[in-house]
C-alpha cells in the first residue's frame, strides 16, 4: 500500500474500528499526520489543535485496527498510558506482521498482495 492509498483508506475509514489495517497503511498515517500536525502546529498552535482534534478519530480507528491485524485487542492502546515502557511496546507490537490470512477480526487486509506474492 502506497502514501496515497493508506491516507484514502483512513479517511475512508474514518470511524470505523472494526477489522484490520496494515502495516503500511499504518505507518504512512502516522508518518503524513504527524507531518501535518508539525507544519500546522509551526504555523499556529490553534491550527494545530484544530488539525489534531479532527484526526483524533481516525488515528486512533487505525490504531485500533492494526492491534486487530495482529489479532489482538484493540484495548491494548492503553498499554500506551504506562509510562516509557508502554510506548516501546507498542511500537513493537505495531512493527510485527500482520496474521496472515483470517483472523477473529476479518480477512488479511493484504489478501489480494498475498494471492499474487507481492506483499509489503
Amino acid at each position: 500500500m502506497n502514501v496515497v492509498e493508506a491516507i484514502t483508506s483512513v479517511l475512508g475509514k474514518y470511524a470505523v474500528f472494526k477489522g484490520r489495517a496494515s502495516r503500511s497503511e499504518f505507518w504512512w498515517w502516522w508518518l503524513v499526520d504527524v507531518i501535518i500536525f508539525n507544519i500546522f502546529f509551526t504555523l499556529s498552535p490553534n491550527l494545530g489543535v484544530v488539525y489534531f482534534l479532527a484526526t483524533v478519530i481516525p488515528t486512533l480507528a487505525v490504531t485500533v485496527r492494526r492491534h486487530h491485524d495482529g489479532n489482538r485487542s484493540g484495548w491494548n492502546v492503553l498499554i500506551g498510558f504506562v509510562p516509557l515502557i508502554g510506548g516501546i511496546i507498542l511500537v513493537v507490537l505495531y512493527s510485527i506482521e500482520g496474521t496472515e490470512g483470517p483472523n477473529d477480526y476479518g480477512e488479511d487486509p493484504l489478501k489480494h498482495l498475498r494471492d499474487n506474492n507481492d506483499v509489503e
